[in-house]
């Protein structure tokens, strides 16, 4: 009995010591993917205007009978945030306070637009309302999503004050938004080139520096 006893507590220690260093091998293989894993951008399509291309001025009406210009040369000298968005798209409504919040935090003087290329002028009025847009311009132009290949929602673009174009791309989170403004100080088309480009550099140094070692 002694005997059983004892073999059984030997046989649980050696369970808990290879469940212990199990656990070791995995928090370690999870820390190694954390940081090869770069952080996700803005998923930028391939069609339509190309970052760094001067944009055409476009002409329009918002829904609450303001006259605005959105591309080319602004007078105003801000950047222009646009965030394509539609009463249908369950996405786009968590997204609309992100992208208030994160406009006015940002150090880059900048002005925020909503657009869309719904018909049903009542029912975007009310969907503005609802968001509390009243002091935000808000477009209703299906001429607007083409001239920048907008294809699913939500879906944003960034035109800096000289009317070049510095970012588009589908957003879901806080972070794809901010990716496009990373781009545009950066100098970059997406974060992810951003981060190659870093990681390219830090290869090429680390010869000269074993060099220097040895």
């Amino acid at each position: 009995m002694l005997e059983a006893l004892v073999v059984s507590n030997i046989v649980l220690w050696i369970l808990v010591v290879a469940l212990s260093l199990l656990v070791l091998a995995l928090s370690r293989q999870v820390g190694i993917l954390h940081e090869r894993v770069a952080p996700a951008g803005a998923l930028m399509p391939t069609s339509g205007p190309k970052v760094g291309e001067l944009t055409e001025e476009i002409s329009l009406t918002s829904i609450q009978d303001q006259a605005l210009t959105i591309g080319g040369a602004s007078t105003a000298k801000l950047a222009s945030f646009i965030l394509f968005i539609s009463p249908t798209c369950p996405v786009c409504k968590s997204l609309v306070p992100t992208a208030k919040s994160l406009v006015s935090s940002e150090r880059h003087r900048m002005k925020l637009l909503f657009a869309s290329d719904g018909d049903n002028l009542e029912q975007h009025q009310r969907y503005a309302k609802d968001l509390d847009l009243d002091d935000y311009a808000y477009v209703l132009s299906e001429a607007l999503g083409r001239a920048f290949e907008v294809s699913k929602l939500p879906f944003a673009v960034l035109i800096d004050a000289d009317g070049i174009l510095r970012g588009k791309g589908l957003v879901n989170t806080r972070e794809h938004m901010e990716s496009l403004i990373e781009s545009m100080d950066s100098g970059v088309e997406t974060v992810q080139e951003y981060i190659g480009s870093i990681q390219s550099k830090q290869e090429a140094n680390e010869p000269s520096a074993m060099e220097h070692t040895s």
